[in-house]
């Protein structure tokens, strides 16, 4: 059998490859590691983080603070303008729909729940309770200003929904606070 003959048989000849020095791999890896870091999308910041502290009166008949809830926002009553029924009884949530939470006190109820951010500024995905009627609706919210805060509150289609404006207030400077 000819030598090449032979090498067609048993294969091509490996050649041996130069040594790598120590550590080659895992400097390989520290690289491709940091140019994966490089080249990833900056951490997004908290939803929370661009809404100005303090608390928003809507419609001039309830504050309500707005405040971090993990990684989503959500609202909570802290002011009403009549929090007490012709009785004289703190108001409670009586038209939930369901009976077990009918006892509810209105202060301190949280009404906005689960808005994510949606882009600088804005909000969706969110879900507002109205314990005038009992009812959940849909809530986007745009911050517009420090101050102020537009939110659509809606049933299916936005279109069909009311837009409210959030002002801030401070806290505690009347009669009503929870």
């Amino acid at each position: 059998m000819t030598p090449t003959a032979e090498r067609a048989f048993t294969g091509p000849e490996r050649r041996r490859q130069p040594a790598r020095p120590r550590g080659y791999r895992l400097v390989c890896a520290a690289l491709l590691a940091t140019l994966l870091a490089c080249l990833a999308p900056p951490p997004r910041p908290a939803a929370a983080a661009a809404i100005p502290p303090g608390v928003w009166l809507m419609d001039n008949e309830v504050a309500v603070e707005i405040f971090d809830c993990g990684i989503l926002l959500c609202g909570r009553v802290l002011w009403l303008l009549v929090p007490r029924d012709p009785q004289g009884q703190a108001n409670i949530d009586k038209h939930n729909p369901d009976p077990a939470l009918r006892w509810r006190g209105v202060c301190g109820l949280t009404i906005l729940l689960g808005l994510r951010q949606t882009g600088p500024d804005r909000w969706g995905g969110g879900r507002f309770y109205n314990p005038e009627d009992g009812k959940t609706y849909n809530v986007t919210m745009q911050l517009k200003s420090d101050d102020v805060i537009v939110a659509r509150i809606y049933a299916g289609l936005p279109f069909f929904g009311k837009t409210k404006t959030l002002v801030r207030v401070p806290y505690g400077i009347s009669e009503g606070w929870c």
